[in-house]
């Protein structure tokens, strides 16, 4: 498990390219037969991915956490990217078709991940963070989710919100998650931009055509910076920075936050028009 620090805006001003995906963006999620981890200093969380090939993958708790198993002190969201699986834990097996969920409560000791088909394996999504008590462990599939659309196609960011693990639908102790689908025709995502001082967030870019990238906007929000963000790879958005982007063809995404607040609407909004 890699480590990222936290980082504040003063510095992210004076960051050149390289510096800013070195800190920000996290690359390579999705390895065929291995769990990734990269643990971040916002928050605590650890973002990571999993692609079972063959055999199950162990969820297994890495020196850096310093505890007896991974969920000792800590709850767990699973977001499948790919094809069908299956997550077993504890013993029992929690079946995960694309873009199904599953919250892993604190203390669960087993975690073992695994693909209906080694040819087409599932690709698994990993937040997870800190956790004070233990929730259920809960299966969400995306039609069980709660969709929004928002919104307009003379905008350019029509899109669909699945809402999974939040204070209306799967309990959790700080872990935010859910899923956002744009519509054809539509390539911008959360805009007008916020930010939310009280918690982090991570994306996820996924479902993107080859060649395809996504300009992803960061900083604050007198204070712009940018990436290039391709299939499969995330960002780290501190608490100060907004965090939107623009595609250059469709695709999906994924936000997972973690924080004081598990309130989906806590946002500061900024006005585009006050955008540097």
């Amino acid at each position: 498990m890699t480590q990222r620090y936290a980082i504040g805006p003063r510095e992210t001003a004076a960051m050149n390219t390289a510096e800013l995906r070195e800190n920000f963006l996290i690359e390579t999620l999705f390895v065929p037969g291995e769990v990734t981890l990269v643990y971040t200093h916002y928050d605590r969380m650890v973002v990571g991915g999993a692609v079972p090939t063959g055999a199950p993958l162990a969820l297994s708790c890495p020196d850096n956490l310093k505890a007896d198993f991974f969920l000792q002190r800590r709850e767990l969201g699973i977001l499948n990217t790919g094809a069908a699986g299956t997550v077993t834990v504890d013993g029992t097996a929690y079946a995960l078709g694309p873009q199904d969920c599953l919250y892993v409560g604190r203390d669960a000791r087993d975690v073992q991940l695994a693909s209906a088909d080694a040819a087409q394996p599932a690709r698994y999504y990993l937040l997870s963070t800190p956790a004070h008590r233990a929730y259920p462990t809960t299966r969400r599939t995306q039609a069980e989710a709660t969709p929004v659309t928002l919104g307009a196609l003379e905008t350019a960011n029509q899109r669909t919100i699945y809402k999974y693990i939040y204070n209306e639908g799967i309990t959790s102790c700080q872990l935010v998650m859910g899923l956002t689908q744009l519509h054809p025709g539509s390539v911008w995502n959360t805009m007008p931009a916020h930010t939310h001082d009280r918690r982090m967030e991570a994306y996820l870019y996924f479902n993107l055509p080859e060649g395809q990238r996504v300009l992803h906007l960061m900083g604050q929000p007198q204070e712009t910076r940018h990436l290039w963000v391709g299939e499969g790879q995330a960002i780290l958005s501190p608490p100060w920075s907004i965090h939107s982007g623009c595609g250059t063809a469709g695709y999906t995404f994924i936000w997972g936050m973690g924080g004081e607040n598990l309130e989906y609407t806590d946002m500061d909004p900024a006005a585009i028009s006050e955008l540097r």
